[in-house]
């Protein structure tokens, strides 16, 4: 046996990477052996990572506010490593701003400027983001105990070897960093064209029309995108979002406010024309800037009663059967609470009263919106969840400026729902659909029926989650809204279908006579998932060598998620089924539930946890690092 330093290489050094650096020095005493080296592994700079790296356009933000971004552990929450508080973004910069975080220095004016403006409810570029994770990186180092070594490398990982004493971890610089524990950390990647996107991208090459294909819009090449070309946007997220935003300002045009404060875009003449679809032809909904002034949100459906009659019944549990119809019932719960108690004189009845007829029709759409109509006056004050969703419902319109006109008016009303204190039900919304976010993870992902894993979790749960909870900043609709205005953004309604014909590309909706032809098609939401196609070599070799993705089937469906397989403390799971007990994955790329990276102070946060769970077992692994290990995986 040797009393050398256990070394861990951890392939990736973005925020999550760093946060589990943190979590695993948290646990380290002076008096814990042996001797630990750590070394990321990153092209990018350590806590930014690639997606939040510095240099990118300082257009693009976070679509979160300042008061609502950390990366430390506090006091709620539940975990077995050690509560280590620190500063979130806001409280950073207040301390920064005071002078009294001496270790933060700003060279560049545009950065500083906004530092120094920053409010709690402001959304930070993606540039300041890495300034915060820059610190939160050196800090880290910078507080590690005796006997920790950790630095970072910059390079990128080609693909880890099982040697005799552990591994060896290949870079494409040809080093070869010599590793008893390794843990991908790897984040989001990209992935090789499958369907849908490589046969576009093979007709569009031989039609000789430019097709902009999914990607990460920091990294996309939109220059190929001329001024004035018709250009077919698909998605309204937030990719699409950030398309719009550096093909508009990001060509020079301006936004400015009117006298009566209504928000005009001046164009500089080197913009596309946009015309933007979707399955739902609207935009997501807004971040929400109000403030619940009701009753707290509780779970009044997906109580852990409930969850716990779920895991009781034999067999498998199936998302859209048995969770959704509860999770559903629950914002309705949560909209009317706050409308009641908080906003009793738009209401005609007492909340005592209206939640006896929620026990009765909360389930039922048709019922619900005649109870509601009784004793909500207000049509905007009404609620349900098919509403909320497909907000365009069913309508047929007569021509594409109908459509546009609609798609317009439904911007200006979600913008006044979402950030206007008078309609604070968004809140205690976006409050409920966070607690049963955090319900759903109190159910094993072994208890899942293979269809809920693969498909209705990770494609419609997130998706639907995402519209509702994760959208744009408002100043950014009210952006598109002054861009459909200046006919820059057109909409071209819903269930938006493209096609190349007669060598151009053909956009139509079944609800809006007529089709747009053009030769540009922009993808603009984010790649799927697929571990064994990324385009990371590491994560190919992760999914096809040392590990595998995750096959799910059962009597009414086979699949698979894409991800890598893990076990509950992100143990890598060998493709013999065994775990391997110094091999760790962590993040979006694994079958662990999706979580993201830094998330809201005082919350309990699900990623918060899963880092410091994976931590604990990192740190079990450490300390046993001088025990015999056999590979699991053949030398290669």
């Amino acid at each position: 046996m040797s009393d050398r330093a256990a070394r861990l290489v951890i392939v990736g050094a973005g925020p999550r990477a760093v946060m589990l650096v943190e979590r695993l020095l948290a646990r380290r005493t002076k008096a814990a052996t042996p001797a630990l080296h750590v070394t990321l592994v990153d092209p990018h700079p350590p806590g930014a990572g690639r997606i939040w790296r510095r240099e990118q356009s300082p257009l693009l933000k976070l679509n979160s506010m300042a008061r609502d971004v950390t990366v430390f552990t506090d006091e709620s929450c539940t975990i077995a490593g050690p509560v280590r508080s620190g500063p979130s973004l806001i409280e950073w910069a207040e301390r920064v701003r005071a002078g009294s975080l001496p270790d933060v220095e700003i060279d560049d004016p545009d950065l500083a400027a906004e530092l120094h403006a920053l409010r709690g409810d402001s959304f930070p570029t993606r540039r300041l983001q890495s300034v915060y994770l820059d610190w939160f990186w050196r800090r880290t180092v910078a507080i590690a105990p005796p006997g920790v070594e950790v630095r970072w490398h910059r390079g990128a990982v080609q693909w880890v070897d099982d040697t005799v004493d552990g591994y060896e971890v290949a870079l494409a610089d040809g080093i070869r960093l010599p590793a008893d524990i390794v843990v991908y950390a790897l984040g989001h990647n990209g992935r090789e064209p499958e369907g849908q996107t490589r046969d576009l991208l093979v007709a569009a090459a031989d039609a000789g029309l430019t097709y902009v294909p999914p990607s990460f819009t920091a990294d996309a090449d939109l220059s190929v995108l001329g001024p004035g070309a018709d250009v077919i946007v698909r998605g309204m997220g937030l990719a699409a979002v950030d398309a719009v935003v550096l093909l508009a300002e990001g060509r020079g045009g301006r936004f400015a406010r009117t006298a009566d404060g209504r928000l005009r875009y001046e164009p500089s003449g080197r913009e596309p024309r946009l015309h933007l679809g979707s399955r739902r032809g609207v935009p997501y909904r807004s971040k929400v800037s109000s403030q619940v002034q009701g009753e707290p949100p509780t779970r009044e459906v997906l109580t852990p009663a409930a969850i716990a009659d779920l895991l009781a019944r034999p067999g498998t549990i199936d998302f859209l059967d048995d969770v959704w119809p509860l999770v559903a019932r629950e914002l309705v719960w949560g909209h009317y609470r706050e409308l009641f108690t908080g906003h009793p004189e738009r209401v005609t009845t007492t909340w005592a009263a209206f939640r006896v007829t929620l026990r009765e029709v909360d389930g039922n759409t048709a019922a619900l919106r005649r109870a509601v109509a009784a004793v909500v006056p207000d049509p905007l004050d009404r609620f349900d969840v098919p509403a909320l969703d497909v907000p365009l419902g069913d309508e047929a319109f007569v021509d594409a400026a109908d459509v546009h006109r609609r798609v317009r008016r439904h911007i200006a009303d979600d913008l006044q729902l979402r950030t206007t204190q008078e309609r604070s039900t968004a809140q205690a919304l976006f409050l409920t659909i966070l607690l049963s976010f955090l319900a759903l993870a109190d159910i094993p992902t072994e208890r899942w029926s293979a269809r809920s894993r693969a498909v209705d979790l990770p494609v419609t749960w997130h998706t639907f989650f995402s519209y509702v909870a994760s959208g744009p900043p408002a100043h950014r609709l009210e952006e598109i809204g002054a861009l459909a205005d200046a006919g820059v953004v057109r909409f071209l309604g819903p269930e938006v279908a493209v096609r190349i014909a007669d060598g151009r590309f053909v956009a139509s909706s079944p609800r809006v006579p007529g089709e747009l032809v053009t030769t540009t098609l922009v993808d603009a939401w984010l790649p799927g998932s697929g571990a064994a196609a990324s385009e990371n070599p590491a994560l190919r070799e992760l999914a096809t060598r040392h590990g595998r993705e995750v096959q799910v089937s059962d009597a009414t469906f086979t699949g698979s998620l894409g991800r890598i397989d893990v076990d509950a403390d992100g143990r890598v799971i060998a493709r013999d089924g065994s775990a391997h007990a110094t091999l760790f994955a962590l993040g979006p790329f694994t079958s662990a539930m999706e979580a993201g990276a830094f998330t809201r102070p005082h919350s309990n946060a699900l990623p918060l946890r899963q880092t410091d769970r994976v931590a604990g077992a990192v740190a079990d692994a450490v300390a046993s690092v001088r025990a015999p290990r056999r590979a699991t995986a053949p030398s290669r």
